[in-house]
C-alpha cells in the first residue's frame, strides 16, 4: 500500500540544517526522485525553491547564498544546507562553504563488494570484511568528504578516515560522537569534521570544514 510523503527539518548537533523527505512507497525510483525533489522545493521557509546545479554537478539554490548538498538512496531525500555567505563562490572549494551528505540503506551488503575501491589499505584492515553497517558507513563517509571537497577525480582511497563517527540512533542525539577524515586537496591535506546519525533504515553521514558556516 502506498504511504504519504513525509517531509521534516531539523538541526544536526553541528549547526547544519537538515531536511528530509522519506514515505512515499510504491512509486518508481525516477517517479519517487522527481515526486521527492518536489516536496523538498515546496517546503522552502521563504517559499519556493529552485534547484540548479554547478559545473562540478553539485546542487544549487537558484539566486541562494546557502550552500547545500544532497543525497537520496531507497524512499530518503536527505539536504544538507549551510547558513547564508554571501558573495561565495559555489563552483569552487571554499572553507566556508565545504559540505557534503551521503546516506544509504544500513545494511547495504554491496558494499563488501567494492571495499578495495575505497578503501585504504589500513580502513580495509581495520574494518571487519564482513561488518555490513561499518563499511556502509565507511562508504557513506567517503562519499560526504568527496561532495565536500569538489575536487574532481578525487580517490577515495585517497581520503583518509581518522575516526569513524558513532551514528546516532536518530538525528535529535545532542551527545553524538563526531569523527574526522583527511582528504588531499590542492591547497594540502585538508580536515574534515563527520557527524552521522540513524533514519530508520538508513544511515545518513555529514562532512564539512572546521570553518564551513554552521547555524549557531
Amino acid at each position: 500500500m502506498d504511504t504519504d510523503f513525509i517531509y521534516c527539518r531539523h538541526r544536526s548537533p553541528a549547526g547544519i540544517k537538515i531536511e528530509e523527505v522519506s514515505g512515499g512507497e510504491g512509486h518508481s525510483a525516477p517517479v519517487w526522485r522527481a515526486m521527492a525533489w518536489q516536496i523538498y522545493k515546496e517546503n522552502g521557509k521563504d517559499g519556493y525553491r529552485d534547484v540548479t546545479h554547478t559545473e562540478s554537478g553539485a546542487p544549487l539554490l537558484y539566486g541562494g547564498n546557502e550552500r547545500i548538498s544532497a543525497s537520496h538512496a531507497a524512499g530518503l531525500l536527505v539536504v544538507a544546507t549551510l547558513a547564508p555567505v554571501p558573495g561565495a563562490d559555489f563552483e569552487v572549494y571554499s572553507p566556508q562553504t565545504a559540505l557534503g551528505v551521503d546516506t544509504e540503506m544500513a545494511d547495504r551488503g554491496q558494499v563488501l563488494r567494492i571495499r578495495e575501491r575505497f578503501m585504504s589499505a589500513a580502513e580495509l584492515a581495520s574494518i571487519p570484511a564482513d561488518d555490513v553497517e561499518a563499511n556502509v558507513l565507511a562508504w557513506t563517509v567517503k562519499e560526504a568528504v568527496f561532495k565536500a571537497a569538489l575536487q574532481p577525480g578525487l580517490d577515495l582511497r585517497d581520503i583518509v578516515i581518522t575516526e569513524l563517527p558513532e551514528p546516532a540512533p536518530d538525528s535529535d542525539t545532542r551527545d553524538a560522537r563526531f569523527g574526522t577524515a583527511t582528504a588531499p586537496l590542492l591547497s594540502g591535506d585538508t580536515s574534515f569534521r563527520l557527524y552521522s546519525y540513524r533514519h530508520g533504515s538508513h544511515i545518513v553521514t555529514l562532512a564539512w570544514h572546521p570553518e564551513a558556516a554552521v547555524f549557531v
